[in-house]
C-alpha cells in the first residue's frame, strides 16, 4: 500500500499536496474542541468574494489586536502570507484562506511537530526567517561590496550575482551553497514526508535562505511587538498590553529593540542575512519568538466578537456568544513585575525572556537589593540577597569613565588594573552619553567565597545595553561568581575572575592587583566602579561571544555604577523563606542587644561567653 500511494504522489498538483496537509494538521495538530473554536474563529470573520472565504490583512491585524503605532501589520501578514504557502514557496504569497490560515497557526505554535515528525528549534526559526526574507538584486550588491570592502568574506560568500526580483527569498531561482540544502529542507522534507510526497521537491520546490535578508527596519518593528506581547498568556488580550502604549513606552520599546538589533551587526548593513540571523539566535536570542505561541493560540478558543466592525461583505452573521466561554479571571492576579526597578522594567523584563525561559521570570521576580535605595555597601548587598535560597538576578548599569582618569578615585581604580588598557566597546565620542547595562544570572544561592567561587554551568554573563549579547558559562574553568570582602582578593562582587591563592607572605599591595578573567565582570568593594572584559580568545570561565559582529573583538568597558539591583526568581515559598531567616536575625540581634556583661545576672553573663564561642559546645574545656 505505500508503494501504491507514493506512486500516485507525483500526479498530484502542488495545490492538492497543499489541501492534504491542511488536512493532516487540522487532524493532528489540534485537538477537536480547537479546531471547531478556530472554525468558528475563522467563519465569523471571514471576507467572502467570488465564492472564495479569506482573512484580509485588516481582519488579521483586527483580530490579532495589532496595535497601530508599531506598525507590525503588514510584517506580520506578510510572514502569514509565506507560511500559508508552505511547504510550497513557489506558491507563496497565498491567500489566507480556511486552510492555508490553519498552516500559518500551526506552524506559529509549533503545533507542526505532530504531523512532520521533527521538533527542532533551529527548522522552526529557519522557516520564520523566510517568511520574513525578502530577495532584492540592488540590496544584496550593495551588501557584497560593502563586505568587499570590509574584507568579510563569510558575509560576501553570501551575496548573490544572479537575476532576482522583489518578493519572497524563495522566489530567486539560485543554488545553494554545498553541503547546507539537507538542513535547509529539514522542515520542507518532514512535512512532504508526511504526505508520500517527496517526489515534489523534483518540480523545484527546493527553498533557499542564503541569497536573501530581512530587511533591517521590518525586524526592528517585529522586535518591538516580540517585546510587547513577550509576558502574554495564551488567553489574554493583547489589547490590555497595547492600549497602554503612551509615547514614552514606545519609546522605550524601540529603544530596547535597538539594543536587540545590534546583536544582528546591522549597523553595516541594511539587512540581516539567513548566516548572521540563524548565529544571533542561537547564542543569544533562543525564545525571541515564544511570545509567537500565545498570540496565534487566540484563534484556539472562541470568544465573543464585535461583529458591528466586520466587512459587510460577509456572506452571513455568526452569533455573537462565545462558543466556548472564557474562564473566569482570578482575582487579583499576580502582576507580571510587581514594583519595577530603577534598572528593571517591563521591557528589560521582555529582553531577558530572550534568553531566559519566560516561566522563570514573568510574576516570579522578587526585588532584593538596590543601591540607591539599601545603600551601595557589601553589608546591605550581603543583608538584602545571602538568605534567597533561588536563582537570582543582577543589574548593574553606568556610565564609561575617561581614557584619562579624572579623579582620585578612578586613579585608584585604574593602578589596580594591568597597564595595558584594551580599547572600550563604545565610541569615545558617545561614551558619555550611552548608559552601560551587564547583568548576570546565578543558579545558586549567594554565600561568601573564601578559597573557590560558586555557582554552575547554567550561570550566564550578559550585555543588555547598548548591545545585547550573552556568554555562557564555560567548562574550561568554575570560577563563576564570587563575593569577596577585604583583604580578601579580589575585593568585590564579580563574575568570571579566578580567585588568587590567600598567603600570609604575600605583600598587601601585591593584593591590591585585580587580573580580570578573560570574560568577566567585576565590581569593586565600594559598589563604585565596575570593569567588564572581553578577550575573544577566551580560556576562562565564560565563552566569548558569539556574535558574527564581535566574535573577533576584544574589550574592556570601565564605568561608573549608577544603579546595581537584584531580583529573586521565585515565588511565595521562597519569599517566606527569606522573611522567616530575616526575623529570625533580628531576634538574634536584639537578644544579643540586651545582654550586657558583669550586670550580675549569671545567666545572661553564661549566655554572652556562649555566644562569643568562650565557652560551650564551640570550645575545647567547656568553660573559661
Amino acid at each position: 500500500m505505500g508503494q501504491g500511494s507514493s506512486s500516485e504522489a507525483p500526479h498530484l498538483t502542488l495545490e492538492q499536496l497543499s489541501h492534504a496537509l491542511g488536512q493532516r494538521l487540522a487532524q493532528k495538530s489540534f485537538s477537536p474542541l480547537e479546531l471547531y473554536c478556530y472554525t468558528s474563529v475563522f467563519r465569523s470573520l471571514a471576507d467572502h468574494q467570488s465564492g472564495l472565504k479569506y482573512w484580509s490583512e485588516a481582519t488579521l491585524c483586527r483580530f490579532l489586536e495589532l496595535p497601530e503605532a508599531l506598525g507590525v501589520g503588514p510584517i506580520l501578514f506578510h510572514m502569514a502570507s509565506y507560511l500559508g504557502a508552505f511547504p510550497f514557496p513557489s506558491q507563496a504569497p497565498a491567500i489566507l484562506t480556511y486552510e492555508a490560515l490553519l498552516k500559518v497557526v500551526a506552524i506559529m505554535t509549533e503545533r507542526h511537530g505532530t504531523v512532520m515528525k521533527t521538533r527542532s528549534r533551529e527548522a522552526w526559526h529557519r522557516e520564520l526567517y523566510r517568511s520574513m526574507a525578502v530577495y532584492d538584486r540592488g540590496v544584496r550588491r550593495s551588501m557584497q561590496d560593502r563586505s568587499k570592502a570590509h574584507g568579510d568574506k563569510a558575509e560576501s560568500s553570501d551575496a548573490d550575482d544572479g537575476a532576482g526580483s522583489l518578493g519572497f527569498a524563495i522566489d530567486a531561482p539560485v543554488d545553494d551553497e554545498e553541503g547546507e540544502q539537507d538542513d535547509d529542507d529539514e522542515l520542507v522534507l518532514a512535512a512532504l514526508e508526511s504526505m508520500d510526497a517527496i517526489e515534489a521537491l523534483k518540480q523545484g520546490e527546493q527553498p533557499n535562505v542564503h541569497h536573501s535578508i530581512i530587511p533591517t527596519d521590518n525586524l526592528l518593528k517585529l522586535v518591538e511587538l516580540l517585546l510587547l506581547i513577550a509576558p502574554m498568556d495564551p488567553q489574554e488580550s493583547l489589547s490590555t498590553f497595547a492600549s497602554q502604549l503612551p509615547d514614552d513606552r514606545i519609546e522605550e520599546l524601540r529603544q530596547t529593540a535597538h539594543a536587540v538589533l545590534s546583536s544582528f551587526g546591522v549597523e553595516q548593513s541594511p539587512g540581516v542575512t539567513y548566516r548572521t540571523f540563524g548565529s544571533v539566535i542561537s547564542s543569544c536570542l533562543p525564545h525571541v519568538f515564544d511570545g509567537l505561541h500565545p498570540l496565534f493560540e487566540h484563534f484556539l478558543f472562541a470568544k465573543d466578537f464585535d461583529l458591528s466592525k466586520r466587512n459587510p461583505n460577509a456572506e452571513t452573521a455568526i452569533e455573537t456568544h462565545p462558543v466556548i466561554s472564557q474562564p473566569k479571571p482570578v482575582a487579583d492576579p499576580e502582576p507580571i513585575l510587581r514594583t519595577p526597578g530603577e534598572i528593571l522594567n517591563l521591557t528589560i523584563l521582555s529582553q531577558l525572556s530572550f534568553f531566559i525561559k519566560g516561566s522563570n521570570l514573568f510574576r516570579r521576580l522578587r526585588p532584593l537589593y538596590s543601591g540607591n535605595k539599601h545603600g551601595f555597601s557589601m553589608g546591605a548587598f550581603e543583608k538584602q540577597v545571602f538568605n534567597w535560597r533561588a536563582p537570582t538576578i543582577l543589574l548593574v548599569s553606568g556610565t564609561l569613565l575617561p581614557d584619562v582618569p579624572s579623579s582620585t578615585r578612578e586613579r585608584t581604580l585604574s593602578d589596580m588594573l594591568p597597564p595595558k588598557r584594551l580599547p572600550s566597546s563604545v565610541s569615545t565620542k558617545n561614551a558619555s552619553s550611552t548608559t552601560l547595562t551587564f547583568g548576570a544570572y546565578i543558579p545558586v544561592q549567594w554565600k561568601h567565597t573564601g578559597k573557590s567561587c560558586f555557582g554552575d554551568t547554567s550561570t550566564l554573563l550578559f550585555q543588555l545595553a547598548p548591545a545585547h549579547d550573552v556568554f555562557e558559562a564555560s567548562s574550561l574553568s568554575s570560577d563563576y561568581t564570587y563575593f569577596n570582602k577585604p583583604p580578601t582578593q579580589p575585593a568585590g562582587v564579580g563574575f568570571g575572575s579566578a580567585i588568587p591563592h590567600q598567603s600570609s607572605a604575600h605583600n598587601i599591595h601585591q593584593h591590591a592587583q585585580l587580573r580580570p578573567g578573560p570574560v568577566s565582570l567585576h565590581l569593586d568593594d565600594a559598589l563604585e566602579f565596575g570593569i567588564f572584559t572581553h578577550l575573544s580568545e577566551g580560556g576562562g570561565s565564560f565563552r566569548p561571544s558569539r556574535l558574527p559582529c564581535r566574535r573577533a573583538r576584544s574589550w574592556q568597558d570601565r564605568f561608573e555604577i549608577e544603579s546595581l539591583e537584584v531580583w529573586g526568581c521565585g515565588g511565595d515559598d521562597e519569599a517566606e523563606a527569606q522573611r522567616r531567616e530575616w526575623a529570625f536575625q533580628e531576634r538574634e540581634a536584639e537578644a544579643r542587644r540586651r545582654i550586657n556583661l558583669g550586670t550580675g545576672d549569671i545567666d545572661a553573663d553564661r549566655e554572652l561567653l556562649r555566644l562569643a564561642g568562650l565557652i560551650g559546645g564551640e570550645r575545647s574545656g567547656g568553660s573559661v
